[in-house]
Parts: structure tokens; sequence; C-alpha cells
């Protein structure tokens, strides 16, 4: 998993509420296991007609949206089923932030898990945060992990709060595999004690 310290990029404006995983990620999408690939697939139904062609008027097809690296979210995003695949698509697609007044719980643990940076804000911040996103392109925000801020493309700054556990694993890049590959001298440690003490194990 890639570290996540500080980022600066666009930030997409998506003020729905109640923004379900099945939207994220329908679930004929749901055909593989891996992390990868998912991010063409993202919020499939609103970005696409059956035909494939792109709806225009949707957010992430407009120009100044299509490289988003935040974004801005209506009340309780990630809500309905625990498909992990739904912050895989996110990250795929190549967002690492998401700020919401709220998130469904199984939602915004994986987005740690998963290199994203979920954020919960008042909804008069998110507010100020959503009026900056509908700027454009040119409206950058920057991310800061390590002092736990946000700064609109007007210099506000907005404080965040995030657990310090999860702080550290985005910090170092640790999923769970990597915070047991932390502990691997200790397992094998154990192990070799294990097989002297149970050789017949």
């Amino acid at each position: 998993m890639e570290k996540f310290e500080k980022l600066q990029g666009v930030a997409a404006p998506m003020p729905l509420v109640n923004i379900d995983t099945d939207m994220i990620i329908p679930k004929v999408h749901l055909k593989s296991i891996k992390r990868t690939g998912f991010g063409k697939n993202l919020f499939d139904e609103m970005r696409f007609n059956r035909d494939g062609t792109e709806i225009a008027d949707f957010v992430l097809n407009k120009p100044q949206y299509r490289d988003a690296d935040i974004l801005v979210a209506g009340d309780n995003f990630g809500c309905g089923s625990s498909r992990e695949h739904a912050p895989w698509a996110i990250a795929d697609f190549g967002i690492k932030c998401v700020v919401s007044t709220s998130f469904a719980d199984i939602f915004f643990n994986n987005c740690f898990k998963n290199g994203i940076l979920p954020i919960v804000l008042p909804q008069e911040q998110v507010d100020i945060l959503m009026a900056d996103a509908e700027k454009g392109a040119n409206a950058r925000m920057t991310v800061d992990l390590v002092t736990q801020k946000i700064t609109t493309s007007d210099g506000d700054v907005i404080k965040f709060d995030v657990d310090a556990f999860k702080k550290h694993c985005l910090l170092e890049g640790l999923d769970d595999i990597g915070l047991t590959m932390e502990k691997a001298a200790s397992i094998d440690t154990f192990e070799e004690k294990a097989a002297q003490s149970r050789p017949w194990v």
C-alpha cells in the first residue's frame, strides 16, 4: 500500500446523500478479488448510459474532474453492503481522500486498509469544501495527514481528527498484511521455539 502523507489535488463535488456501495461499484462488476481494475466501473450506473456512452453531466465525466484526487461527498457515504470492492474502485480510479459528514462504519475502516483517507467534518465545513470544489480544476486543495489539516484553494485551513493508529498505518503504507509483516521476526522466533519444544508437530 502506498504511503499517504500529503495530497494536493483537484476535489470533485458530489453532494448526494446516502451514496451506497452498490452505487460506488455495482454488483455486476464484482468478478475479481484483485484490488485493481475496478476504477473503470466506479459509479458505473451514474457515469455511463446502457450503451456505454458517458453521461456528460456526471461530475467525474466533466473535463475538470476526470483526474480528481479528492471527493467531497454528502452525508452517509459508503452505506449499504460491506463490499470491499467499493474502496478498491475508488482507489483504482485515483481518488485518495473522501470528505463527508459521516461514513458507514465498515466502508470507513476499509478505506484505511486500502490507502484512502476518509475525513469526517461538520456540515458547515463540508459546505466550505464543497463550494471550493465546485470552482473546478484550478481550485486545488491540500490534505496534510501529518498536521491533520485541509487547506482550500483560497488558503482557508480546516483541521480534522483521525485515529492515531489508522493515521500511523496510512503514513507508513501498512495494510493488514503489512502490519503482520512488521512482526515477522517475532513470528519466526516463536515458530523456532515451538518447533524445538514440540518436534512431533
